[in-house]
């Protein structure tokens, strides 16, 4: 089974649909059985907030979307260090199955995995 992490780095609503289109792919990858990987760093971490809500006119709930790949059994994995200093939403919690990460975790994922996609 070819494995896939995929890395995100932006502000989940950045006047862009680069986060939506990521998690699209993920859920597409998911589908076709490969095994997925999710590393939240920078100003992505916010996607893992409960705090980050949908901006008003945007008709795609971000976080939603993580949250059902995280029920779906796909790994997602915080950059512990940007916790407290990336995003809007500084020091507020994350929902469950948001893990806390580290960059030595990353580093063993990149070195195990087929592919890295970056967002």
């Amino acid at each position: 089974m070819q494995k896939i992490v995929m890395i995100f780095n932006r502000e989940p609503y950045d006047q862009t649909d680069v986060t939506w289109n990521g998690l699209r792919l993920a859920e597409t990858l998911r589908k076709k059985g490969v095994e997925l990987g999710i590393f939240l760093m920078n100003d992505a971490v916010d996607l893992a907030r409960d705090a980050c809500k949908k901006p008003e006119g945007y008709d795609q709930d971000l976080s939603e979307m993580l949250r059902e790949l995280i029920a779906k059994g796909v790994p997602v994995e915080v950059c512990g260090t940007c916790m407290a200093r990336c995003g809007i939403y500084k020091n507020h919690p994350y929902f469950e199955g948001a893990n806390k990460s580290t960059m030595s975790f990353l580093a063993d994922w990149v070195i195990d995995c087929d592919k890295v996609l970056t967002f």
